[in-house]
């Protein structure tokens, strides 16, 4: 094991920052009323993180209500669209993954079109604030660092205005170097679970997209 990052780091860190790694009821404790909650995107969703939060919210069903669950695109676990959440979570995302659109059509979670590229600028305004960020990231390096890995997009922001950031270590989340890092200082809450990162699946077109695109190469 390289000792500038790994278990050994982790160690580390858990030593350094005890206050950080707490049981999670401690942390989901955190959730208010109304709270809006950011999911981190696509391949990077820390699927067991947001099982935990429903876990919580079933062993608690009065814990909060109306807390808005804010995504990019999901394509894991999204239980908090299931019907019997429905007074505690209300989903909105910015982009529609097969796993909430049928929600999102029968009218129970929101869709908030927007350019990928201006969602930054909408949270550091404050126009769509973060009170929960829920990450992955990698397991910290010997200095405290961790990366995002394979999915930094607006992570980087949402993790700068939240008010609570909870992360989900995961070993098999890669370090990638560039402006994809943070540090424990920024984390408030910490857990360690390894579970294997999810891929993007490619479809093929079917007769509806094949329409679309014509029309499109059309213009």
């Amino acid at each position: 094991m390289n000792p500038d990052f790994g278990l050994e780091s982790l160690e580390a860190a858990q030593e350094k920052y005890p206050e950080k790694f707490v049981p999670q009821e401690t942390f989901f404790r955190n959730i208010r009323r109304g709270a809006r909650i950011f999911v981190g995107t696509a391949c990077g969703e820390p699927q067991f993180l947001v099982n935990e939060l429903i876990q919580y919210v079933e062993n608690h069903p009065n814990a909060f209500y109306d807390a808005e669950v804010l995504h990019v695109w999901s394509l894991g676990v999204a239980p908090y669209t299931d019907e019997k959440f429905r007074h505690n979570f209300r989903h909105n995302s910015f982009f529609i993954g097969n796993n909430t659109r049928a929600e999102v059509n029968r009218g129970n979670a929101d869709y908030t079109p927007i350019f990928l590229s201006q969602v930054p600028r909408v949270f550091r305004r404050g126009t769509s604030p973060i009170d929960i960020a829920l990450i992955q990231t990698s397991l910290p390096d010997r200095h405290g660092n961790l990366s995002l890995g394979v999915s930094v997009d607006i992570v980087k922001a949402a993790v700068e205005v939240a008010r609570i950031v909870i992360v989900q270590l995961n070993r098999f989340m890669p370090r990638v170097h560039g402006h994809g890092f943070i540090h424990m200082d920024e984390v408030d809450f910490a857990l360690h679970h390894d579970e294997p990162l999810l891929e993007y699946q490619t479809e093929v077109a079917d007769d509806v997209a094949k329409g679309v695109g014509q029309n499109v190469a059309r213009i």
